[in-house]
């Protein structure tokens, strides 16, 4: 094997287009600049996810030298993407655009009761769809590759693993090595789907989100395993295109959040085709003659072993962090050895002081894109010299875009009463009826609000659960709301529009402890 030629070259900065090649540029001395005083950088970023990319524009902004190191090694089914990280490539977006896909379809259905003239049977285009999902997320590479260059980042398409505490070396895709040195490092390498490797045809025969996305062709009949937010999001879009879709739960759904919102869910999603197998593991995947996967199952509860055939098998049981690549014994930076995730105090920091990691691959983080890109502002404004303000993981707000959009903010009910104690927990609840499921007699059982607060006046809500259409923008507005530490009294002093969804919450008056009808019959 051809030894890999390492780059130490005092070359000046490169045309844009050489960078995006894993070229080096603006490296005046690697590990002996870093040696003499000198580092390369003075901050170098490795990951070109959301809070990488938002930490090294926000740095550059403010005059430093930075550059991002990327590379996406392709999922073992092959599947590979630009620069963007999970969000913009094999999560958020395309999922999102998935989700709206399928609830046009839902829309389609309702139409006729408006009037509408529409076809009995409309047909839905896999590969149309999917064209225009990819070709949108393309863009948003180009995008981020622009903004880059704008900023004077130098952007580095390699492998990067550290040499010491100030020196990562970078290795481009035909095997050449750069050495970077930089002043202060950020770690942002994210996390990919866990494969269960124990299983005899998982890796071989089956996918995870990091594909779905990009496959040209329908998935068919799919079985989808996991009970992770993923797994149901996957599973409702799939559905809602009219694929016949299956769901195979260990244990509980949407483990981390309030699980009376969870049940909700599941059930709204049984209610419209989504075929749920509860308490039951995979055993083994098998490719038959005909090309459909043999996936065999048990009932942890009977013990009885069952099977089925499907087109395509989605693994969706959580994922891991990208660090075991990283070689971060070589710079000192300890991380949990259960989960791999690399450990961090409230600045960020690691236990090696310039180093950083922010998102999902720092410990204790929640695994979203707003807050890892906030985090990785608020980082490089530090770093700079420019604010000394720290990200607050408290009160974050998140959907699960599930065909009955679930938008909570704050503490669940379990959380609450664990932390306070039932009795000093109220919890205000409603069913309600979306107007738009009206005319259409949508089955609306499955709307729900609740918002648990503190019981004593004037009762601080402590969070805010939401199910029904459009969760998203309901709980965002909510959540600036609880971040600044409303109380259940201002809310019911906030003066609803009408007719909305979100102005059901506005109306919470029935508390669980009173065990009143909490169903909304009118204005």
């Amino acid at each position: 094997m051809e030894t890999p030629k390492v780059s130490r070259s005092g070359l000046g900065r490169l045309p844009f287009s050489l960078h995006s090649q894993g070229v080096a540029s603006g490296v005046r001395g690697g590990a002996q600049g870093a040696a003499a005083g000198r580092p390369d950088y003075d901050l170098l970023v490795i990951g070109g996810g959301s809070g990488g990319l938002a930490c090294a524009k926000e740095a550059a902004q403010l005059g430093k030298k930075v550059a991002v190191v990327d590379y996406v090694e392709p999922s073992p089914q092959g599947t590979r993407w630009g620069l963007g990280g999970t969000c913009v490539n094999v999560g958020c977006i395309p999922k999102k655009l998935m989700h709206h896909a399928a609830l046009l379809g839902g829309m389609i259905q309702d139409a006729p009761y408006y009037g509408w003239e529409v076809p009995q049977q409309v047909p839905h285009d896999w590969r149309k769809m999917a064209e225009a999902v990819q070709n949108y997320v393309k863009s948003l590479n180009w995008g981020h590759r622009v903004q880059l260059q704008e900023r004077k980042v130098s952007y580095f398409n390699m492998k990067a693993s550290f040499v010491d505490e100030h020196v990562v070396r970078g290795v481009a895709k035909g095997g050449k090595e750069t050495l970077l040195s930089a002043k202060h490092i950020v770690i942002a390498t994210g996390g990919r789907p866990k494969y269960p490797t124990h299983i005899e045809g998982a890796v071989e025969h089956g996918i995870t989100s990091d594909d779905i996305f990009w496959l040209k062709e329908s998935p068919g009949k799919t079985l989808v395993v996991g009970a992770s937010y993923v797994a149901l999001e996957c599973a409702g879009f799939l559905t809602g295109l009219g694929l016949d879709t299956t769901v195979m739960m260990r244990s509980i759904p949407l483990r981390g959040f309030d699980q009376q919102m969870s049940a909700l869910v599941t059930d709204y999603m049984a209610s419209h085709g989504t075929r749920f197998l509860k308490g039951c593991t995979p055993l083994r995947v098998k490719r038959l003659p005909d090309n459909q996967l043999q996936v065999t199952w048990k009932d942890t509860a009977s013990g009885r072993e069952d099977m089925d055939t499907f087109n395509t098998v989605l693994w969706a049981i959580g994922r891991v962090p990208e660090t075991r690549n990283l070689n971060l014994e070589k710079a000192g930076v300890n991380t949990n050895p259960e989960s791999q995730k690399i450990l961090v105090d409230a600045q960020e920091a690691t236990s090696v002081p310039h180093i950083y990691a922010i998102g999902d691959t720092a410990e204790g983080r929640p695994e979203l894109t707003p807050t890892a890109i906030l985090a990785g502002r608020l980082l490089a404004q530090r770093l700079c010299g420019q604010s000394s303000d720290l990200m607050d993981y408290d009160n974050v707000p998140t959907t699960v875009f599930t065909p009955l959009e679930y938008g909570c903010v704050g503490l669940s009910e379990e959380a609450a009463v664990a932390r306070h104690g039932k009795e000093h927990v109220e919890v205000y609840h409603a069913y309600y009826k979306p107007l738009e499921f009206t005319v259409a007699e949508r089955d609306a059982s499955q709307c729900y609000i609740k918002m648990v607060c503190l019981q004593k006046p004037p009762k601080p809500v402590l969070g805010l659960h939401f199910l029904g259409p459009n969760a998203g923008e309901v709980t965002q507005g909510f959540a600036l709301g609880i971040k600044c530490g409303a109380s259940y009294a201002q809310v019911m002093r906030t003066v609803g529009i009408h007719p909305t969804c979100a102005e059901e919450v506005t109306k919470l008056r029935i508390s669980k402890r009173s065990g009143l009808d909490p169903t909304v019959t009118g204005c």
